[in-house]
Formats: structure tokens, C-alpha cells, sequence
């Protein structure tokens, strides 16, 4: 394997093993059900942006399993993925 790809897909287990950069001080006060509301209102995301942003999540947590989403971080991944998922499906 070329070692410029080694070293990137060795950095990109580090990066999978820990979502501590996502996380928060405290949990936000806000359920999850609402904030998704609140996303979905205040942006100008298409319904399937939040299907996208759900699967983007689904695959993370499959591909390093060792990596939590608790509550510290869920809404930081939610509005992250979203909006990656709009920049890939809504951007002209």
C-alpha cells in the first residue's frame, strides 16, 4: 500500500475511534425529536437531507463501532451530517 494512503487511513481510524470533538460540555436541554424539528424549520433542508444525515451517521457508527454517539455529541453529528448531507443533495 502506498504509505501516503497508509497514513491517512491510519489517521482516519484515530479520528473514528474518538467523536470527542463533537462532544459538548453538558448535554443540550432540547430532546432530539425537537431539535430535528427546529432544524427542519429554520433551514431550508429537504426531508430527504435528514434521511441522508441519518444514514451518514448509521454508516460512522458501523464502520467504527467503538465510537459512541451519546448525548454530549448526538446533536453536533445530527446538525453536522445534515448540513453534509444538504451541501451534497440541495446545492446548486
Amino acid at each position: 500500500m502506498d504509505k501516503k494512503l497508509d497514513g491517512v487511513s491510519s489517521g482516519l481510524a484515530r479520528v473514528g475511534k474518538s467523536l470527542n470533538v463533537f462532544h459538548g460540555v453538558r448535554a443540550p436541554n432540547i430532546s432530539i425529536v425537537k431539535y430535528l424539528e427546529r432544524l427542519y424549520k429554520y433551514t431550508s433542508c429537504s426531508p430527504s437531507c435528514f434521511v441522508v444525515g441519518y444514514v451518514y451517521i448509521d454508516r460512522l457508527t458501523h464502520k467504527h463501532p467503538d465510537s459512541l454517539v451519546i448525548s454530549l455529541n448526538v446533536h453536533r453529528l445530527l446538525v453536522t451530517s445534515v448540513m453534509v448531507a444538504s451541501k451534497m443533495l440541495d446545492d446548486v
